[in-house]
């Protein structure tokens, strides 16, 4: 793979290509757009999460490559450009005076993600004239095979402005009954997601003058969908199966098909685009949602002028897309529907890995209103870039929306990277790094007899399995459950430290000592491997520690036998290697940092300025009135420090709410009887697969005849917290679906061939359970309200069916139930 040092992929180096026999995966991410800087949550739902996959394949040895750039074209920067008083272009790759900095938006763009780490290996535009002639020569093939058509749309115009008014100029009242949201734009409601055309929205305005616009006849082309329906869905069909589309995007695009396909406009009346080519049409450009995507085969033909054996080349190339939720119609719709009407063998989309929203402490991250944390803000604060992209990607919003708070990414940093990862290596290193008679001297021991070491073998089991699950996560583009497996071998080596009791063995049994400390630096040393592709700067810091080259290459490759190689860590590092300087990795972050962050980054950017402007206007004033005194030495008078207590900061944000935090399992009651103290309650054994049953309480009596409670099987929730009910402790919790006037009760029931103690789950939410539940957090009371019953008998949280890999859970005759 590239070694860990790279600067973000923006060294130039020899264009890769496809070669026959290996895998070769291309990759891209949603192109942002360059009107505005990037904030966190830009970052997390696309930049990032492709970059971490891309950095994983290499791992692997796939041939990767991983395309992005800026969508420069349409509204937006039109938008901007009117703002800032200059051309598009200009908005671009100009400088202008903005905020009293000089800035380049690409440039600004480009930066961000260099200090992010994000290894692209081309970084490109869609204002170049490589997207003009993909895109035109795209559009041509779609003429010649007859899938455009010529119509007249209503478009709104402005009388003041003189001007069409393009989607995004528009605002107004979202039409879709139940959201009513008053800054809809014209293609999409950012509050409900939908698609809009402006001439949909009620009560529409003009977002420059704010006059009410007027309907008005004016001719473009469309891309006839309808026509394209069954190439297209017999691609989804397939694809999403194959792929394994996240569950979020595989719900967007069939509610899309649901609502039926409609022929979609691709030009606009705007002069920032691609001209279309086209004599009755020249006026004109692409629409951006047409022209945008075709901005990954441009930007590749940047990379290489051999692009097409990447992007026309099905056989050898799999195409992985990382984007948010509100981008999904246009990657798994529109743009393949696009590349199917040319009639050319296209590499098209195999997996699509979709985030939801990450909200910012008390509202949405917000590029237009300038809420949130943007990517220049990150590297300000000058906490370390591997704290950031930790942070970011283990709250990553894979299932549902999560929440970015300060005193969350305190507990992260603190608890997670400093007091287990840090803690373990520096540890290792630091012991070793003794001089001879207390440590090492620096020097690995050797570890004769390590596969028979009873301690080590026990880890090495471990460590086995938390690497094969972590190839599986990765594989499936879990990433958020892959750094959480990694992070476990740092759990597991602090424990292994703890049990062994080096420090005595040291003096008691040396042998020994030497197979727990070339064990546990194996152990930093696949850390730092696993790890890689979500802190690279981290993994080149371990490696500097360890003596080891910068230019050192991490492999988890098949081929190689790594995955074998860590059953046997103490193999990772040779014996007699001189380690380097062991140092702490990371810093504690206080409680006066993180009051002073959510100080400094509240309410919007335009609100910052003016509170930045009013203190500096205030300490200049301070300043005139401040009289320097001076003692005999010349020395200036200190103030004295406030005696103010700062206020302590609230506890850490609660981790997202996900069915996949509930511990169900598949249960055999065992036995079952009545309470000795409750007519209406059963006491039930219960195998949940853990060699000695539960016992469990349950007021079924009424509802269930006791015969029909033996020897059977049951889901049952695990963590709940214990609860003595009526002088019996309860251990769990059997699930059970009720009609709707509570008169009539079934038990959930999963298949028959169902195995005891396998965990019941629901494609598409992905995450290990909560140890225990915590009560306070209401996270079952939360869950509860989704869980039901259909039509068909299925037991189901909100439309995912509760299911086992012998099939789906059920109940008898209770259809629209409540689970509880």
């Amino acid at each position: 793979m590239a070694n860990p040092s790279s600067d973000g992929g923006h060294a130039r180096t020899a264009p890769k290509l496809p070669i026959h026999g290996k895998r070769n995966i291309l990759i891209t991410s949603a192109l942002p757009y360059v009107n505005n800087v990037p904030h966190l949550g830009n970052i997390i739902g696309c930049v990032l999460s492709a970059d971490v996959f891309a950095r994983y394949c290499r791992l692997r040895g796939y041939n990767a490559i991983y395309m992005c750039g800026t969508d420069e074209y349409g509204t937006a920067t039109e938008n901007k450009a009117m703002e800032e008083n200059c051309s598009p272009q200009q908005i671009c790759d100009k400088k202008m005076e903005y905020n009293l900095d000089e800035i380049v938006y690409h440039a600004i763009h480009k930066e961000v993600y260099k200090w992010f780490d994000i290894s692209f290996d081309e970084f490109g535009r869609t204002s170049s004239p490589q997207q003009t002639e993909v895109c035109q020569a795209i559009f041509k093939k779609l003429m010649e095979n007859n899938w455009l058509s010529e119509n007249v749309m209503q478009q709104l115009y402005c009388d003041t402005c003189q001007k069409f008014l393009a989607d995004r100029l528009v605002e107004g009242v979202c039409p879709t009954q139940d959201c009513n949201y008053n800054s809809a734009r014209g293609d999409q409601c950012e509050k409900c997601g939908k698609l809009l055309n402006p001439t949909e929205l009620k009560d529409p305005r003009c977002k420059f003058c704010h006059s009410t616009p007027r309907i008005r006849d004016t001719n473009h082309l469309f891309l006839e969908l309808p026509l394209l329906k069954d190439k297209l869905e017999e691609y989804i069909n397939d694809m999403s199966v194959a792929g394994s589309w996240s569950q979020n995007a595989i719900q967007a695009t069939h509610a899309w098909l649901k609502e039926g396909l409609k022929p979609r406009c691709i030009t606009r009346d705007l002069k920032w685009g691609v001209p279309v080519p086209h004599e009755k049409f020249k006026e004109k450009v692409f629409y951006v949602w047409f022209d945008a995507p075709i901005g990954y085969v441009s930007i590749t033909a940047c990379y290489t002028s051999d692009w097409e054996k990447w992007w026309k080349n099905p056989e050898n190339v799999e195409l992985y897309q990382f984007m948010g939720k509100d981008n999904v119609p246009f990657h798994t719709v529109m743009f393949p529907s696009t590349l199917l009407g040319t009639g050319e063998k296209w590499t098209m989309m195999k997996t699509i890995s979709v985030t939801e929203y990450l909200n910012y402490e008390t509202g949405k991250f917000s590029k237009s209103k300038g809420v949130g944390v943007f990517g220049n803000d990150a590297k300000d604060t000058n906490i370390p870039v591997e704290v950031w992209r930790y942070y970011l990607l283990t709250n990553r919003p894979e299932v549902s929306d999560t929440l970015f708070t300060w005193v969350d990414l305190q507990a992260k940093l603190n608890s997670e990277l400093l007091n287990n990862l840090g803690n373990f290596i520096n540890r290792v290193l630091s012991f070793i790094a003794k001089p001879a008679g207390m440590g090492y001297d620096s020097v690995i021991p050797d570890a004769p007899g390590a596969e028979s070491h009873p301690l080590t073998q026990t880890l090495a089991g471990k460590v086995g399995r938390f690497v094969e699950q972590y190839v599986e996560a990765m594989e499936k583009v879990k990433l958020k459950q892959g750094l959480k497996t990694a992070m476990s071998i740092s759990s597991e080596g602090n424990a292994y430290l703890q049990e062994s009791q080096f420090w005595k063995l040291y003096k008691e049994d040396q042998a020994s000592c030497s197979i727990v400390m070339r064990t546990s630096v194996g152990l930093v040393h696949l850390l730092a491997c696993l790890l890689e592709p979500f802190m690279p700067s981290f993994s080149l810091e371990v490696l500097k520690q360890l003596n080891m080259s910068s230019e050192t290459t991490f492999s988890l490759c098949d081929e190689k036998g790594d995955i074998e190689r860590a059953k046997r860590p103490w193999e990772f590092v040779r014996p007699g290697h001189r380690i380097g300087t062991p140092e702490p990795l990371f810093k504690e972050l206080k409680d006066e940092d993180v009051e002073f962050f959510r100080e400094k980054f509240a309410g919007s950017q335009a609100d910052r300025i003016v509170k930045a402007e009013a203190e500096a206007k205030k300490i200049a004033e301070q300043l005139k009135k401040t009289k320097v005194s001076a003692d005999g030495n010349g020395k200036k008078q200190r103030p004295t420090k406030s005696a103010a207590a700062k206020p302590k900061p609230k506890g850490a944000a609660e981790a997202e709410i996900s069915i996949s935090r509930l511990d169900i399992r598949v249960g055999l009651i065992t036995k079952a009887q009545k309470h000795p103290d409750a007519d209406s309650l059963y006491v039930e054994e219960i195998d949940v697969g853990e060699g000695s049953t539960r016992t469990v309480v349950s007021g079924l009596v009424k509802f269930i005849p006791l015969e029909e409670m033996q020897n059977r099987k049951v889901c049952v929730l695990c963590n709940l917290k214990p609860a003595a009910m009526r002088g019996i402790k309860s251990q769990a919790m059997v699930l059970a679906a009720s009609n709707s006037d509570h008169t009539k009760i079934e038990l959930v029931e999963p298949p028959r061939s169902a195995v005891v103690g396998e965990r019941v789950t629901f494609p598409g939410f992905e995450g290990e359970p909560d140890d225990v539940l915590n009560p306070k957090k209401k996270v079952w009371e939360t869950l509860q309200v989704d869980l039901r019953t259909d039509s068909e008998l299925v037991a189901l949280y909100k439309d995912v069916p509760f299911t086992t890999t012998a099939g789906i859970c059920k109940v008898s005759s209770i259809s629209g139930g409540s689970i509880r």
